[in-house]
């Protein structure tokens, strides 16, 4: 019996990246654990992980190439080789190119895996060379990154672990214990140190429950709030001037745009007391370290990217980030010095390229372009749209053309894969080498492959090695081993890099960028902003170039902005879809709903496994206050039916006072059979952007519910 250990790190889109240590026996992995070494994610892994090998050796996994036999949607396929396969969608590619240009190929992918090999960008440079459409990938915190970068640039902002020196917290629409669990230990010790801890949240979730102060608040709302705060900040003369002077610009242009945000008018939107309103700002303002952590769930209305701009602002008003602890934390990745260019190659793009945003797949699929061919071929990888996109009736019934040829790598038999053409079996994270940035936290980490391939498994690198290769493309880049690919996807030499070494890395599993410690950075007390003028913007310079979703959303691509006109002030834009703002719909679907992470699920991953499905339920569960029900007709584990004009789900309900009156909460993630083949919440839906980077509203969202 042979036994060793391997390091290696959790592949999730999640912010915490945790480091794992993978126990094989004789060529089996027996047992994934947390690496108790790791400063941040101390050896505790989270209920979607901590049986990571049950993943691995699922009785569901795919593990050979497949070919459809039944019709589009059965997922009735049968067994094929990877030559067939590969040499199969290399001929449908040329035929579409040949016929319809390469335009007429959609690549559709997202962070499945969060590597920096095989997730986000690994297909970018194949589809780039071709000239395919670009899929403009703003799924997840693209409006909150153009806001943030109009503000305060592209900085990593406070470190997560500095949190323990904070004395006054924030977490802004975000269930750290569900989504950002390794962060909760620097929370709670700040909390063990005399720390306010607030929350700012429609629902009293798992987070809130263990806050001093949870402030529910109505969705959509959050700008009104943080324009309110700015307003009495000012008014009230709760400013750090010498800050304002020194590091930032447009003061005397924010002061006139927020004084007709007053607490009285913020109190009206949010549904938060005036003297809630005033005691939160004061707080905020007089406990240094004052420090405010975001969430993803802020830009999901039609206002996000101004509630993004206008929480940023905050900090700055109050000279918060001359403290160690204080300031604002949305993503710490832009510390990485990630090779983006060389991942992503847009060297490689034509001159013009066409982009379909990853929302709209329902309508490109079914030929409702502006402009360019129609899509005949259509590549997945990393992302099941059929469990995670909107207008899923259209996305089905495009699929389902007969003259659309579509692939699909994956792990398991998702609600896409059962409408590919080919299925392609992916490695899972044990089977490949990968390096790690993180979205939460400061350390880089390394994959080792902890054991082979089950079955014919590959990595997305081989793959789209093999695709290359299979259309004739020459250009050895193309050709890189997954080794020469890590040793070209960081800039090590860049001053963060300073004594990272590849070989350390792969011993440790993981190592600190080399930026000051936790005690002592304080990122922005000399200013030192990256933005245009080195300072916080109040009024931002990058607004005169229209609205933009980051060229990393979009393949590289910089070019055919949508350009929209942006304030270069923040302001409040109301919900697109509540009783106030749209009163007749409302009177058909009175309840506000809002669709959160699943504190089981990551994205759709491990809705099909059984641990995972027994903590978030296995069938799909929705949130009521229990007035709202009682209107209905409905108790506690009724079968009910939520609905709008956009389409339907079936769930189960359940009741809740955590939920606040006219709020209907229906966590994402569950995959179609879990609602009783009935789509799940995203078929409900809308397909409408937030104000600033083509960001999604599917939080700005009307419906009915009624008992089945």
């Amino acid at each position: 019996m042979t036994r060793t250990t391997v390091m290696g790190a959790c592949p999730h889109d999640c912010p915490d990246t945790c480091s794992l240590i993978t126990t094989v026996e004789d060529g089996k992995a027996i047992a994934v654990r947390g690496n108790p070494d790791h400063p941040f994610t101390r050896g505790r892994l989270c209920v979607k992980v901590n049986n990571y090998q049950d993943r691995v050796y699922s009785d569901q996994r795919l593990l050979y190439p497949m070919r459809r036999t039944g019709p589009k949607g059965s997922g009735q396929f049968e067994r094929i080789g990877w030559d067939e396969a590969i040499a199969e969608i290399a001929a449908r590619f040329k035929d579409v190119i040949a016929q319809d240009g390469p335009q007429a190929i959609l690549p559709y992918s997202y962070l499945g895996t969060q590597g920096i090999l095989n997730g986000l960008n690994v297909g970018d440079p194949l589809f780039n060379k071709l000239g395919a459409t670009v899929c403009e990938r703003t799924f997840c915190d693209s409006g909150s990154c153009t806001a943030y970068m109009m503000t305060i640039g592209h900085t990593p902002g406070v470190d997560p672990e500095s949190f323990v020196h904070a004395r006054y917290i924030i977490l802004w629409a975000c269930n750290t214990l569900s989504t950002n669990s390794h962060h909760w230990p620097f929370i709670e010790q700040a909390k063990k140190n005399g720390a306010k801890l607030v929350v700012i949240d429609p629902v009293r979730t798992r987070t809130a429950r263990l806050a001093d102060w949870h402030i529910p608040i109505r969705p959509g709302t959050d700008g009104a709030l943080a324009l309110a705060m700015a307003h009495i900040l000012i008014k009230e003369g709760q400013l750090d001037r010498d800050y304002i002077a020194q590091h930032t610009v447009g003061f005397d242009e924010l002061a006139e745009r927020v004084a007709q945000y007053t607490p009285e008018f913020a109190a009206g939107e949010t549904g938060i007391p005036v003297e809630d309103i005033l005691k939160l700002t004061r707080e905020y303002a007089s406990t240094p370290p004052a420090v405010i952590r975001i969430g993803v769930a802020v830009e999901r209305h039609a206002g996000g990217g101004q509630t993004v701009r206008a929480i940023s602002c905050l900090p700055a008003l109050i000279g918060a980030w001359k403290h160690v602890g204080g300031g604002l934390l949305q993503l710490p990745i832009w510390a990485f010095p990630v090779n983006w260019p060389g991942l992503m190659r847009p060297d490689l793009q034509p001159a013009s390229m066409r982009v379909i945003n990853s929302w709209r797949l329902g309508p490109a699929l079914n030929g409702e372009l502006p402009s360019g061919p129609p899509i005949r071929a259509l590549f997945v990888y990393n992302a099941n749209p059929m469990a995670m996109v909107c207008e899923q009736d259209r996305i089905a019934q495009g699929l389902a053309r007969e003259d659309l040829f579509t692939v699909v790598s994956e792990h398991f038999m998702t609600d896409t894969a059962r409408y590919a053409d080919i299925v392609l079996p992916a490695t899972t994270q044990l089977e490949q080498e990968d390096i790690m940035f993180s979205w939460g936290h400061l350390y880089l980490s390394y994959n080792n492959q902890a054991i082979a391939p089950l079955g014919e498994a590959i990595p997305n690198t081989e793959l789209f090695r093999r695709l290359a290769k299979a259309l004739g493309i020459d250009d050895p880049f193309f050709q890189r081993s997954d080794a020469q690919m890590i040793a070209e996807s960081m800039d090590w030499s860049s001053p963060v890099m300073q004594g990272i070494t590849l070989d350390e890395l792969k011993a440790r599993g993981y190592m600190r960028l080399a930026m000051p410690a936790a005690a002592d950075w304080a990122p922005h007390r000399e200013g030192n902003f990256p933005t245009p003028s080195g300072k916080c913007e109040f009024k931002s310079s990058l607004a005169d170039g229209g609205n933009f979703v980051a060229p990393l959303f979009r393949q590289g691509y910089g070019a055919d902005q949508s350009g929209e006109p942006v304030d270069p002030l923040p302001h409040y834009i109301r919900p697109n879809e509540t009783p106030a703002t749209a009163p007749v719909l409302a009177e058909r679907y009175p309840l506000s709903l809002i669709s959160p992470k699943s504190h089981a699920f990551l994205n759709s991953n491990f809705g099909n496994l059984p641990a995972q499905q027994m903590q978030a339920g296995e069938e799909q569960l929705v949130l009521l206050h229990p007035e709202d029900a009682g209107r209905r007709g409905i108790e506690a584990g009724t079968p009910i039916r939520v609905f709008n004009d956009r389409g339907a789900f079936e769930a189960k309900a359940t009741l809740s006072a955590d939920v606040m009156p006219g709020l209907v909460v229906a966590p994402s993630g569950y995959w179609h059979r879990s609602s009783r083949g009935t789509g799940n919440v995203h078929a409900i839906t809308p397909t409408v952007f937030a104000d600033l980077g083509r960001a999604p509203t599917f939080s700005d969202t009307l419906v009915q519910v009624a008992a089945l």
